[in-house]
């Protein structure tokens, strides 16, 4: 039996490998069916029999450790990122179903890559030079929001001199110090929680910190609070637009305390960015395609006033400010001829204004 799941394991580890040699984001494995592969953000079943439970839960005993292992055993879940070995970086999520156990990997970038490499507006870059303030990136999961924060981290620390602290689940891609001091938090290990570990950074001397997700009101609560007293705050959110981003942290508070959210909110707010991965027309890859909210005077005044629903028309009229709507990111993609219309048209928030593109590239 054990020589069996150790057979298992080297197949699971070949899998890996295989998956990331073909230039899959993800692989997904369990017990049950074959396992598959996403590659330009579709999912295709590989030609092979199911994994066994035996082999997935000795792969998950020696890539957790002690502590997420026994989160695993007590809770059916639990995430993990691995920077050595076959296939390696990759953010492992292992979860238990009603029909065994399946795991879920995220293959990342081997190096950090740089903000232009990313299609980034040119504005996205300019925000590694600000001091202080809160900068959201925003989109579904796979969309490039960690990659898009460790690119403009990656721009502060070889440019800037300052003290960086980051938290994350888990710590993804790790920085080395350049011209800035910079150090890696992980929640679970390092750390209980996201809002403990931002209150504790207060007493590090930070100048940047780095909030892997604003998954609950105590971190928003904490994140704000560090932007509001002189850092520069830099996370995620899982939002589908700019607007609705600013939204979902008000109502995150109760009634009588969102106007003082408001208030900070929109003292504090730098940029939104929300981002979606599109594929290339010529079927080599994705390229970003974002929406920008940039914190201009007239936008804090929309956020402080309650008047969110303007924001909408706050970007689309914002071009001179470095905003633009995700539709109009699209627009340009398509007429240059890097993505397909049809490929617009299925990320795009409105889609009605999907027709706008079509008379744009004939």
């Amino acid at each position: 039996m054990v020589g069996a799941m150790n057979l298992d394991v080297v197949r699971l580890t070949e899998l890996i490998a295989l998956a990331r040699g073909r230039g899959a984001t993800d692989l997904h494995a369990g017990t049950g069916d074959a396992p598959a592969l996403r590659i330009n953000g579709r999912i295709t079943a590989l030609d092979v029999p199911p994994l066994e439970s035996t082999a997935l839960e000795a792969f998950l005993e020696g890539a957790l450790g002690r502590s997420r292992g026994q989160h695993w055993k007590e809770h059916g879940s639990a995430d993990v990122a691995c920077r050595e070995g076959i296939g390696a970086p990759y953010r492992l999520h292992a979860y238990a179903t009603m029909s065994g156990t399946r795991l879920a990997l995220r293959f990342l970038a081997g190096e950090i890559p740089a903000l232009e490499d990313l299609a980034l507006p040119t504005v996205v870059t300019s925000l590694a030079r600000r001091t202080n303030g809160l900068i959201v990136f925003t989109g579904p999961t796979g969309s490039g929001k960690t990659t898009a924060l460790a690119a403009l981290i990656d721009r502060i620390n070889r440019t800037t001199e300052r003290v960086i602290v980051t938290v994350e689940d888990p710590v993804e891609y790790v920085h080395r110090p350049a011209r800035s001091v910079i150090s890696h938090c992980e929640v679970g290990r390092d750390v209980p929680d996201y809002a403990a570990s931002i209150r504790g950074f207060m007493r590090a001397d930070p100048d940047v910190i780095l909030v892997g997700e604003m998954r609950d009101r105590a971190t928003m609560e904490a994140a704000l609070s560090a932007a509001e007293t002189g850092h520069l705050v830099l996370t995620t959110l899982h939002t589908s637009d700019a607007a609705q981003t600013i939204d979902r942290i008000i109502d995150a508070f109760a009634g009588d305390s969102q106007a003082q959210i408001r208030t900070q909110l929109a003292s504090t707010l730098l940029a939104v960015i929300s981002l979606r991965l599109v594929p290339l027309r010529n079927g080599e890859g994705r390229i970003a395609s974002s929406e920008v909210l940039i914190g201009t005077d007239a936008v804090r005044a929309m956020i402080r006033e309650g008047k969110t629903h303007q924001l909408r028309n706050a970007i689309a009229t914002g071009r001179a400010s470095g905003m633009r709507t995700l539709e109009t990111s699209l627009s340009e993609l398509v007429v240059r001829g890097t993505i397909a219309l049809d490929a617009a048209r299925l990320v795009a928030n409105r889609p009605a204004e999907v027709r706008d593109l079509e008379r744009v590239a004939g």
